[in-house]
């Protein structure tokens, strides 16, 4: 049976997700209730399960209603337990869980937290990533080093580019003009900017796209690109160093 993921906006820029197989129902964050419950009401699902990536409020300050509504169990980030909810499991990397098509697996991507991870539901091709890689983009380094946060993304590059990545926010037309002014001569990056105009004019969520997408497009993903490494005056560097002057420049932009 195919899963179904939909896309739940909360707050003025957050999405969770919920994945349902036509029996069980996981929720991917819980940045509020309210949409999320009206989204299950709708379809007249149950709640089963609520998997964090990280501990930060946007991403958790759902969690308590929907335990009391609708009895889920809790899971997230082992080494982040003591500043989650009360979680029923702790995951860390390599971890596996689900059944079918909603079986995943663990994927630590610490830099934005120490203890981020995100969920590779492999049969299902999807990897749900939060604030770790996001549509032309990746998060800010608040808890971790660059290294740290370029090993992370190397970990989701290497996933099949056929992969649809589904991460947290909708930061995708501030993260293309950013990208643009470091990569401006990438024609694939300027028709997909092109296209993030016309669907956020249209009011659609532009931060789910395929893996490979990403790879063709989003800066933090391509530091050992030449043609990038030229463009930023660093031919030869080493990856890290040029991941962390793009990322430099971002927080400056």
């Amino acid at each position: 049976m195919p899963i179904d993921i939909v896309t739940v906006p909360c707050l003025s820029d957050n999405y969770a997700y919920l994945l349902n197989d036509g029996t069980t129902t996981f929720l991917v964050d819980a940045p509020e209730a309210g949409p999320i419950i009206d989204v299950l009401e709708e379809r007249d699902w149950d709640l089963d399960t609520i998997l964090i990536t990280h501990h930060h409020h946007d991403h958790v300050g759902g969690v308590a209603d929907l335990v009391a509504r609708y009895g889920c169990t809790v899971t997230g980030p082992r080494s982040e337990q003591a500043k989650l909810p009360p979680i029923a499991t702790g995951w860390s990397e390599g971890d596996t869980g689900g059944t079918g098509v909603l079986s995943f697996r663990v994927i630590e991507v610490p830099g934005h937290t120490l203890g981020h991870v995100a969920f590779h539901f492999d049969k299902a091709g999807a990897v749900f990533t939060a604030d770790s890689l996001m549509a032309l983009g990746c998060g800010r380094v608040f808890e971790g080093t660059p290294e740290m946060m370029w090993e992370s993304l190397s970990k989701l590059m290497a996933l099949p580019p056929e992969t649809m990545v589904y991460s947290g926010h909708e930061y995708t037309a501030a993260n293309a003009r950013f990208a643009l002014s470091v990569d401006p001569d990438n024609a694939d990056l300027q028709a997909r900017a092109e296209d993030i105009e016309a669907a956020r004019n249209a009011g659609k969520p532009t931060a789910q796209v395929p893996l490979s997408l990403e790879l063709a497009t989003n800066p933090f993903l391509r530091a050992h690109d030449p043609a990038l490494q030229e463009a930023l005056g660093m031919q030869g560097a080493p990856d890290v160093a040029v991941f962390a002057e793009i990322r430099g420049r971002k927080d400056r932009f």
